[in-house]
């Protein structure tokens, strides 16, 4: 990725953690936040809550793509001039040499803010493309953002109370297959203590048992407060996989999808390992 002014080089030395990057400036006081609303229809939400709207690659309509085309790469950059000239933000990077080519998960921790997406993205190459699981009613605030985002690419909303668990696994089957990066955040909300990573939904362990696919831990720091010349902190861990995490309990064949077994399989103790992978203890 370029080099862009005011963003702190990656220290692959390991150096400084996320934490202690993030909690090297002052923080000034400030009122507490308040989520966005969204301001699509209340029958679209009720819609959604009903489990009417559409998820994942049906809502896409199409394959999601691995390369990025020359729209994303502008917004890309536009992107970084506002966090990163307007606004100040600087961003610390490392690990960047533990990414594989494509084809994986990254599961990011902790989740606090809006800003979060952008660490991720900040973490990664523009290639191959980073696929977001994330909330439709939080990020489409109007129809046109919506238009704009399908066409853009990058997001494969869900709803709460939606579709469930199987269409989360098509659209990961899908980015893996065609070479991209699925992206999710399993605390599945922005609420938590600064600098602790919360419980994770069950959703994360099923899709990383039924890929199969490699799993990218990334430790993030510093977004749950944004002001001008705020630092972040970001360190991509050692990849591994649901199996590895699993270990010996592992079974020589995995259980029919959906049944209790496999439930069992992607139990607490299979999310407490994840957490622990993107930096829990």
């Amino acid at each position: 990725m370029p080099t862009t002014p005011g963003v702190a080089e990656p220290d692959e030395r390991g150096s400084t953690t996320p934490a202690e990057a993030a909690r090297a400036a002052p923080e000034p006081a400030h009122a507490p936040r308040r989520r966005p609303r969204s301001r699509l229809t209340p029958d679209v939400l009720e819609a959604g809550r009903r489990g009417g709207a559409r998820e994942g690659l049906e809502w896409l309509g199409r394959e999601p793509e691995s390369r990025a085309s020359l729209l994303y790469r502008l917004l890309r950059l536009v992107a970084r001039f506002v966090l990163f000239g307007l606004f100040r933000f600087q961003i610390e990077t490392s690990g960047r040499d533990r990414l594989p080519e494509g084809g994986y998960l990254l599961i990011g921790a902790a989740h606090r803010g809006w800003m979060d997406p952008f660490v991720v993205m900040h973490a990664i190459p523009a290639e191959p493309r980073a696929w977001f699981l994330g909330s439709g009613p939080s990020t489409f605030t109007s129809r046109s953002r919506e238009r704009l985002i399908r066409r853009l690419g990058g997001l494969l909303p869900v709803w709460r109370g939606g579709l469930g668990v199987d269409g989360h696994v098509a659209s990961a089957r899908a980015v893996i297959r065609n070479g991209g990066v699925f992206v999710q955040m399993p605390e599945g909300t922005v609420s938590g203590p600064p600098g602790r990573i919360g419980p994770f939904r069950p959703g994360a362990a099923l899709i990383a048992i039924r890929t199969g696919a490699p799993i990218v831990p990334l430790a993030m720091a510093g977004t749950e407060d944004l002001y001008l010349g705020r630092r972040m902190a970001s360190r991509i861990l050692e990849p591994t996989s649901a199996r590895a995490l699993i270990g010996d309990a592992w079974p020589d064949a995995l259980p029919e999808e959906g049944s209790r077994a496999e439930l069992d399989l992607a139990g607490p103790w299979t999310r407490h390992r994840i957490r622990a992978a993107c930096g829990s203890g």
